[in-house]
């Protein structure tokens, strides 16, 4: 099952809308809504190339750290969600992307 849908389609961790990082990390600690999360494992492909061999696991990336404390998937500081969307259009910067499954406790 695909653990991370992105549609960041700049991020070099980014095969046709999977993540294949070896882990990401969403960050956003006091986050009200999906806008104040980001994903911080964002490596724009203008200067990382591509990263899409997962070398952790076979296939997308399955491991997923969560920094938002107050998101009703976060477990001890990992995702418990069954998926999540990552988004982000133009992105330059980590600070740009968006946990899309983000839900407040």
């Amino acid at each position: 099952m695909i653990k991370i849908n992105c549609t960041v389609d700049n991020c070099s961790h980014n095969n046709c809308g999977t993540c294949y990082a070896n882990r990401i990390n969403v960050e956003g600690n006091g986050a009200q809504n999906a806008e104040t999360t980001c994903c911080a494992s964002f490596l724009d492909k203008r200067h990382y190339s591509t990263l899409t061999n997962n070398t952790n696991s076979q296939g997308p990336c399955d491991c997923l750290v969560c920094g938002v404390t107050n998101c009703a998937y976060n477990d001890n500081k990992l995702c418990t969600a069954e998926t999540i969307n990552v988004s982000g259009v133009n992105v330059n910067i980590y600070g740009e992307t968006n946990c899309e499954t983000f839900k407040q406790k």
